[in-house]
């Protein structure tokens, strides 16, 4: 094992789960423990569960599970090796001397440090006569060289191999680059450019490392914009542009962009709190981010009818994270950096102030989409409307605009509330069975269903994974079975290797903790690993249940067709749970 029981041990003792949680979950006393919104993913109602006294967390409605080292590794998308450094260095611990980075981590620096030297590439290419097509299209979009430098923006030239041959000649090998996306294979087994005749943007991390691009062709050529592929420091969902420098705003509020040039010319502009996407629809995980940086948001997206669907489904996702949004109607121009150039900073101003709220975005989008002068389109309004505001908490708030919807429809405001109240009542009765959903699922071990082959039985997942939990808590009894089962007995394969790693620690010791396996699974697969003894915590325990989760392991295949759990009434519930401890499903 890489680092020692002990030092582990102490590292944890000496970083409490609740203070390092804090910056990015609003955590509120429930008992004896902590509740908060689940930074992995949205919600309204606060699931994720915070336990002080085994210094660990679980979401009861996306599975996340784990402790300190699990959780900074996710959210700062860190490798084990660094998760371990940040908590040793924020306790003020001394790393080890005989530690080392594994090769995961050595990767991983390889990589941000390619980026680097590809970013300083593009940037003087950029500055050179090959690249002046380049800086002559960025002056002629109004950037300032300073701006230009500020951002580190760069040229890509039209040859195959400049950056092959510049970062072969650093020692870097062309299998390596492709793997970091800055090469690409042919299907001849030929190695070449990622990026070509292209304006560069690095996408720069919240520790100022460059960690992958986007690159806008000089021509005809499609796309437009290419934006680097996941790699082993990179994941498109998870990230932001400009993030680095918007965060360190005044206020916590930020403005959401669609693209690289709008985001540039709005900082050039002195609105350095702006930020967009990377090449993606907005997602759950950059929602969240955003949330943590920010109590309000500018939804600034180009005013097309691309940019007002984007901005609607962008308002949705918001809605899932503790932030106020606001929604621009850009004015005097297609997107931001249009407005800015043909009207200047006042005007975007004015549009800042007069943006919608969320409720007053979906309304206007839901009239805009009827004819009201007619007594259909007054009604499909009067029904859109209704839906929309049974969605708000406040009761005042929802009073106030049915007032507005009933005057703009020529209701009585009173039928209005009463579809929003019918409304309610059946989303009410929706959640209560999504909830109770959710909960036999979690019980039942099947929330991580991308580790499991598609058609798994329930019970097998259910068998393999009380049967991890049952030798994690007792390794007496991996040895008392370890000759009746091997990995190859496991359909998941990540369950293999946690079966694998439990029996490398049985023989080396009489406590198995899921804390000491962070070095050989991914966060994903952590919380995987150290949420089977939180499921499984209240079920039997013995031997003999062991043996026959073994049993039902090797005698059921692989099939479909099984009942959702969901459809399960509790009485069904609790007797497959039983079924299952019996063998007879």
């Amino acid at each position: 094992m890489r680092f020692s029981d002990a030092f582990l041990q102490q590292l944890r003792d000496k970083n409490d789960i609740e203070s390092v949680l804090a910056p990015y979950v609003n955590l509120r006393r429930a008992g004896r423990n902590l509740v908060g919104l689940c930074p992995f993913h949205g919600e309204k109602t606060p699931s994720f569960t915070v336990y002080p006294e085994d210094q660990t967390y679980h979401c009861y409605g996306c599975g996340e599970h784990g402790n300190v080292i699990t959780f900074v590794r996710k959210i700062q998308n860190l490798s084990y090796y660094d998760a371990v450094k940040y908590l040793a260095d924020r306790a003020g611990l001394r790393m080890p001397d005989d530690t080392f980075d594994d090769g995961m981590d050595r990767l991983r620096k390889r990589c941000l440090a390619a980026n680097r030297e590809a970013a300083r590439f593009y940037y003087s290419c950029l500055l050179n006569e090959e690249g002046k097509q380049g800086l002559d299209y960025l002056l002629s979009r109004g950037l300032k060289p300073e701006t230009i430098r500020h951002f580190g923006l760069g040229f890509a030239p039209n040859r195959w191999d400049s950056l092959k041959r510049f970062l072969n000649a650093k020692g870097y090998r062309d299998d390596e680059l492709e793997q970091f996306n800055l090469l690409r294979k042919s299907p001849k087994g030929h190695y070449y450019d990622a990026f070509r005749n292209r304006v560069m943007f690095p996408i720069i991390n919240l520790s100022g490392d460059v960690i992958a691009f986007g690159g806008r062709v000089m021509d005809d050529s499609k796309p437009k914009y290419l934006n680097s592929s996941d790699t082993i420091v990179y994941k498109k969902r998870r990230g932001i542009f400009a993030l680095n420098f918007a965060k360190n705003g005044p206020e916590k509020k930020l403005i959401l962009c669609e693209g690289y040039m709008d985001v540039i010319s709005m900082h050039q502009y002195g609105f350095t709190n702006t930020v967009a996407g990377l090449g993606t629809a907005l997602t759950d995980e950059q929602a969240n981010l955003l949330s943590r940086y920010a109590d309000e948001i500018y939804i600034c997206y180009d005013s097309d009818e691309a940019g007002r669907k984007a901005a609607d489904r962008a308002v949705g996702i918001f809605s899932k994270v503790n932030v106020k949004i606001k929604v621009l109607h850009i004015a005097g121009g297609k997107d931001p950096d249009e407005v800015l150039k043909n009207h200047g900073p006042e005007r975007m101003r004015m549009i800042l102030n007069d943006a919608l709220n969320d409720t007053e975005f979906k309304l206007s989008e839901a009239k805009n989409a009827q004819d009201l002068s007619t007594n259909n389109g007054r009604l499909n309004y009067a029904n859109a409307a209704a839906e929309i505001l049974a969605s708000l908490p406040n009761p005042v708030e929802r009073e106030l605009y049915t007032n507005v919807v009933a005057g703009e429809v020529g209701l009585p405001p009173d039928s209005i509330a009463a579809q929003i109240t019918k409304i309610r009542r059946a989303r009410q009765k929706k959640e209560e069975r999504s909830r109770f959903d959710t909960v036999a699922r979690n019980t039942l071990g099947v929330v991580k269903n991308e580790f499991y082959p598609v058609g798994t039985p329930r019970v097998v997942i259910a068998a393999e994974e009380q049967l991890l939990a049952s030798l994690m808590r007792n390794p007496d009894f991996y040895r008392a079975v370890k000759s009746e089962v091997a990995a190859e007995d496991f359909v998941s394969p990540v369950n293999r290797r946690i079966f694998a790693a439990i029996a490398d620690a049985a023989d080396k010791t009489d406590r198995i903790d899921p804390y000491f396996f962070e070095e050989l699974f991914s966060p994903e697969e952590m919380s995987h690993v150290s949420g089977l003894t939180e499921r499984f915590g209240t079920l039997g325990n013995t031997l003999q249940e062991c043996r026959d989760y073994i049993n039902t392991m090797k005698k059921h295949t692989i099939e479909s067709g099984q009942t959702e759990i969901g459809k399960l009434d509790n009485a069904a519930f609790l007797q497959a749970l039983q079924n299952i401890k019996n063998n007879k499903l």
